[in-house]
Parts: C-alpha cells; structure tokens; sequence
C-alpha cells in the first residue's frame, strides 16, 4: 500500500521528525511504501540529512518548498499568524495531482503501532479524520463552540493527527475562506491554525478515537477514569498507535520525566545514533 506523509518543520525539527518515522518504521507493515512530504518555506538546510535518513528505511522524502507564493500575498500575516499556519490548510496546492489523501503528523509524535487502518478509512463525504482530546469538560467545549461558532461540530479537534481528503479540498479549501475567517475572528483565536481547521471545518472532520491515535500523554488520570482503569499501560502499549507529547514539556529534553519518557528516548538515541 502507498502511504503519504505529511509534516512541517524547520530544520531546528529533523530530528524529531526522523524519531516519528522511525517508529512508524518499526511498527509498520514493511509492504507499504512511504512518501514523506515536508512543507518548508525554503528548502532545509538538512534536506540532504532527511533524505539518506529516509533512504535508508526505504521511504521516498519530497520537499514542498512554497518559496515567494503570490497567493500569501493577501493573507494576514503577523508574529500571531505566521505565513506557516496557512501550508497545512492548503497542502492540496502543492501536492502532485496523484495524491488523494495523506496523513499529517506532528513531529512530537511516537508511533507506536501500525495505524494502516487509520490511513485505510474511507473518508467519502469528509475533508478530514482527526480526534477530539477526551480531557474537555462539557463548559470548555461549548466554550469553544461559542468561540468558534461551530455548534454543529462534534467536539473541538486536535490538528496533531489529520488524516487529509486531498481529492476532496482541492474542491472546498481555499485560502480566501481561510483568509476572510482570521479577518472576523482574529480576537477569539486561540491556536490560530487549529481554530481555523475547527472553525471553518469542524463539521466535516470524521472523528476518530483519541486513545488509539492522538493520545495526549498529559491526560494519563483522564484517560484511566474515563476507562475505569481499563487503558492502563499495558492497554496503551497493545492498542495505541500514535502518543502524542502535547505542551511544553518535551521527550527529547533530559529534563522530562513522563510516563513514556524511556520509550520516546528509546527510539530517539536509536536515531542519534544510526
């Protein structure tokens, strides 16, 4: 099966990133074959370390360098919305024609599991398939349906993992609309490029379950009491696929100390070291 991959990064991110893919590596089914995609602003000074990186896991790498775009030319840019927030609404522009659908991930994420039946959904009618975290109580999420008029969406979604319908926004996202929602909602955004993808498309985001693939690794309480102890580490480690380190605190840093610190670092010295 061909599998595309979607990041976005500088270069102060590689190695992140290479920590991502090389645990999709070693829980995937190794028929498949990879592309890995990275949007750029210009092309990395690291794309010669990315690309033998990828090579060496048989995975294809292909830089999206949007360059000087004239489209961004309208767009609201500041230090609060840097042109980077647009590239992932509007990967489609820059995709090749073949590609239909690909999978973004951030590059704070450990994979953990093969997550083919992920990328396998049929999304028909959905521009997207992500997942609302489960730590929101019911006032922040009306809060935020209220922030972001999205009353008919089914929770508020975390972009961290967005399975994207490139078929389909080619045909519905465009940057006008994208434009136009920062302009009559610039003060009620909070995480500009997750309110946007909520804001103008909550309702068409299939939604998939947190604890199997954007799980936040803060909210381990939340999800046991949710469970009733029932996704315990052990549940995590058979089931999960992709463990999200969501916040400031971060895996690669020696200061950390979570629950999956010596797993993260496992896969992180294995790629410092190849």
């Amino acid at each position: 099966m061909q599998i595309n991959l979607l990041f976005s990064i500088d270069d102060k991110f590689v190695e992140q990133m290479k920590t991502t893919l090389f645990s999709i590596y070693q829980n995937a089914d190794h028929n498949h074959h990879f592309t890995v995609y990275v949007l750029q602003k210009k092309l990395l000074k690291r794309s010669k370390t990315i690309k033998e990186f990828c090579h060496l896991w048989g995975m294809n790498y292909v830089p999206l360098v949007i360059g000087d775009d004239p489209l961004f030319e309208q767009a609201p840019i500041s230090a609060r919305y840097p042109e980077t927030i647009y590239y992932r609404l509007m990967v489609h522009k820059y995709l090749p024609e073949n590609v239909d659908k690909i999978l973004y991930l951030d590059a704070d994420i450990l994979c953990i599991n093969d997550f083919s039946s992920l990328y396998e959904l049929e999304l028909k009618g959905y521009l997207y398939a992500a997942a609302s975290h489960k730590n929101l109580t019911n006032m922040t999420k009306m809060i935020n349906q209220v922030r972001l008029k999205t009353y008919e969406a089914e929770g508020y979604y975390n972009s961290g993992v967005l399975l994207i319908n490139v078929k389909k926004a080619r045909d519905e996202v465009h940057a006008e609309d994208i434009f136009r929602f920062i302009q009559e909602n610039q003060y009620n955004l909070l995480l500009p490029d997750q309110d946007i993808l909520n804001g103008l498309y909550g309702n068409k985001i299939l939604s998939i379950p947190d604890e199997i693939y954007n799980y936040d690794v803060r909210k381990n309480a939340t999800y046991d009491t949710i469970s009733m102890g029932k996704w315990d580490l052990g549940w995590i480690i058979r089931n999960s696929v992709f463990l999200h380190f969501c916040g400031k605190d971060k895996p690669w840093e020696d200061k950390y100390r979570g629950r999956y610190a010596a797993l993260y670092k496992y896969f992180w010295y294995k790629v410092m070291n190849e």
